[in-house]
């Protein structure tokens, strides 16, 4: 809790993102307007600014090469973005989006997330399983279908729920039609609906990946920071039915030298999410509220894996992907509120929301319509906030919880169940195997420091939200937080061991719901009062939702597409720039060299915690130069799932590949900052050296430079 109180306290500092300008020329909020330049650019295919590239930089692209990027760009799995990049299917994406699936398709005694894997030859590619990727073929305007179906309903929980209907149907109708995988995509919080038809591979199989420490050099502390030193990287090919290699006709070409500072670039991938078109009253909600509950949440969790990592450096392997899911989480949820925060970025969007106000309310259509919208906002928000602290600590236990409030949950099953008659009880809970479930109701394995320190968090947490006093979680933590909280639930606790749950189990059904545990006590007497707050949270969210098409549908009355929409997890290209910039008081560089990859290593003693390296990298090759570029900073607009995006030039070249953004992007969830924010990228020129003198992967490296198989 130290830290994070600490870390928090950082935070609410009012230092401006710009820290250049505000260390050295005080802004004077007054003069503060809004730009177009706020929204960013992320560009959907159907609405490409063309006058805007041949106005910045002299390139107008033509219909067909918007559609071979379209078609060459691939959505990865269920969060990342990817790329075709040979003729024969081979596919680009980042090493963290699939990292996770390493461990599954290894053979004894391999260990490829430490190690890397490559195939030699084309039989030693190997499957993933139920790994996809999409490929966007087509996108159909549905807004009216959608809008008029869906203001059919006269409440606002109908319209959300015809809204859903009519979005399931079109979905159907057009699988049917066109045999391929369909998804509705929301565009400015429903001023716009697109369908967008995918053709889906789904046998995937890895070709290279990289040692863990090369992808994630500098771990969480480098992780949305620049200058940055890591090849994060990671190679897969698309098979047909029939086994055989895919031949992909749009695909992206590799550049030997990369791109240099200046020259236009373009990300294509699927940025998650954004909400730079939100109210000012929603902006501070998830200020004040959202983010700051998820930090707090992440935080703890974060320190529960860190510190039995430390503790146990023989699971490594196991809690890896544990310690940097959290930590990227963390600073992600930290950087959101960092922006928020910061006085100059939020004056921009009361002026925005200030002049659009004004533009409703001057023209007598837009404000019968639309005038209501912001003092309607500002109530639900006010609803929310009203609940937002007992809703958070009464929340039940389950993702990432203690495994003794999963123990308590299935024994109050238990009884309701065999309270039942034995007709009426769930399959698991009969005569004849009721024996069979009571037995795996406490798990055969239990790690116990783990769950301990989980309960720890939960405790933090929920005392947080709910004070020490609460009734609740006096008789569960007796208003005691951090250790002592875990130590006196344990200690009045029935539940665990697995002795101990089954002579709780020896009861009649009403002494196991009655009985004195603290943990099965806090989930009986608190889930009526979650419910409650739940269905009656739900139903103010279904009404902002409403409230926020309505917003989405004004701006793109007033604005038109002048304005991206938000991010939708949908297929976006965003235009920039190699470009530097000035950050804590000094600058950093566009491009960023081999050099700093191995002073990063000897100036931190060659631990291998965290700017380590793997010991293929640790001799230098004679024939790298290590003036060649490793990675770049660009002003090209990207968020969250554009991780494993393509950079390309006007050539269809890749220059490139995203992996994150610096720090001052995470306020790009908001509002796109050009000064200060950037996209963070792995240089093509430094990747192709690695596989050449690095990795050795001379199959590999053939098929990128002549985007075919020999």
């Amino acid at each position: 809790m130290r830290f994070f109180k600490f870390f928090f306290a950082l935070l609410i500092i009012p230092i401006g993102i710009n820290a250049q300008v505000d260390l050295y020329q005080p802004r004077d909020l007054d003069t503060v307007k809004w730009s177009l330049n706020d929204f960013g650019a992320m560009w959907t295919f159907d609405d490409v600014p063309v006058t805007r590239f041949e106005k910045l930089y002299s390139f107008t692209p033509t219909d067909e090469w918007l559609g071979k990027v379209q078609r060459a760009a691939l959505q990865f799995g269920g969060g990342c973005s990817a790329a075709f990049v040979s003729g024969d299917g081979l596919i680009m994406t980042n090493h963290h989006c699939g990292r996770n699936q390493l461990a599954s398709i290894q053979d004894e005694g391999e260990n490829w997330l430490r190690d890397g894997f490559y195939a030699e030859d084309m039989d030693d590619e190997r499957p993933v399983p139920n790994l996809y990727v999409d490929q966007l073929i087509s996108i159909t305007d549905v807004t009216d279908e959608v809008k008029t179906f869906m203001n059919k309903g006269e409440t606002d929980d109908e319209k959300i729920a015809l809204r859903d209907s009519i979005k399931s149907e079109l979905i159907e109708k057009y699988e049917e039609e066109t045999g391929l995988t369909c998804k509705i995509i929301t565009l400015y919080n429903g001023g716009k609906y697109s369908l967008y038809a995918y053709k889906r591979y789904n046998d995937i199989r890895l070709v290279m990946a990289p040692d863990f420490q090369i992808a994630a050099t500098g771990w969480d502390w480098d992780n949305f920071t620049y200058p940055r030193y890591e090849l994060d990287f990671m190679f897969y090919r698309a098979y047909d039915e029939d086994g055989n290699p895919i031949k992909s006709k749009d695909h992206f070409t590799w550049s030997k030298k990369g791109a240099k500072e200046g020259e236009p670039i373009f990300v294509v991938g699927r940025p998650g999410h954004t909400d730079r078109l939100l109210s000012v009253a929603n902006l501070e909600y998830l200020r004040d509220v959202i983010y700051t509950q998820r930090l707090k949440y992440y935080e703890e969790i974060y320190q529960v894996y860190f510190e039995i990592f430390k503790a146990h450096p023989e699971r490594e392997s196991e809690l890896l992907n544990k310690v940097m899911g959290y930590g990227n989480g963390r600073k992600s949820y930290a950087g959101r509120l960092y922006g928020l925060r910061n006085q100059y970025l939020m004056k921009k969007k009361y002026d925005f929301e200030k002049d659009l106000i004004k533009k409703v309310k001057s023209d007598s259509l837009l404000n019968q319509k639309y005038g209501h919208i912001w003092e309607s906002i500002q109530n639900v928000i006010d609803e929310l906030r009203s609940t937002a602290n007992e809703y958070y600590g009464y929340m039940p236990p389950r993702y990432s919880a203690s495994k003794y409030f999963e123990i308590a949950r299935n024994i109050i099953t238990y009884a309701k169940e065999i309270k039942k008659p034995e007709d009426e009880r769930n399959e698991l809970y009969k005569e004849d195997v009721v024996e069979d479930t009571r037995e795996i109701i406490f798990p055969d394995e239990f790690d116990k420091e783990l769950n301990d320190k989980l309960l720890r968090a939960h405790a933090n947490v929920a005392t947080s939200n709910l004070g020490k006093d609460n009734k609740y979680l006096k008789k569960l933590y007796d208003g005691k937080t951090g250790e002592e909280a875990v130590e006196y639930a344990l200690s009045k606790s029935l539940i665990t061991s697995k002795d101990d749950v089954a002579e709780l189990l020896k009861k009649s059904p009403d002494e196991i719901l009655n009985c004195d545990d603290p943990f099965i006590s806090f989930l009986i007497n608190t889930h009526d009062i979650f419910t409650k707050l739940d269905s009656q949270r739900t139903e103010a969210k279904n009404t902002l939702d409403v409230l926020n098409q309505e917003l989405g549908e004004v701006i793109f009355k007033v604005y038109g597409s002048a304005i991206p929409p938000d991010a939708t997890s949908s297929l976006r290209i965003a235009d920039g720039v190699i470009k530097g910039y000035e950050y804590n008081g000094t600058i950093a560089p566009g491009k960023t060299t081999f050099f700093g990859l191995w002073d990063r290593y000897y100036s931190f003693g060659e631990k291998t915690y965290p700017w380590g390296l793997h010991e293929r990298w640790q001799k230098i090759p004679e024939e790298l130069d290590l003036k060649i570029p490793i990675g770049f900073a660009s002003t090209n607009d990207i968020v969250g799932g554009n991780s494993g995006s393509s950079v390309i030039n006007k050539n269809l070249e890749v220059v490139g590949l995203v992996h994150d953004g610096n720090l001052e992007s995470l306020a790009g969830h908001f509002i796109y900052d050009p000064e200060n924010n950037r996209a963070v990228a792995s240089d093509s020129w430094g990747l192709m050296e690695a596989l050449k003198y690095i990795y050795k992967t001379d199959r590999l490296v053939d098929e990128l430079l002549s985007g075919k198989l020999d």
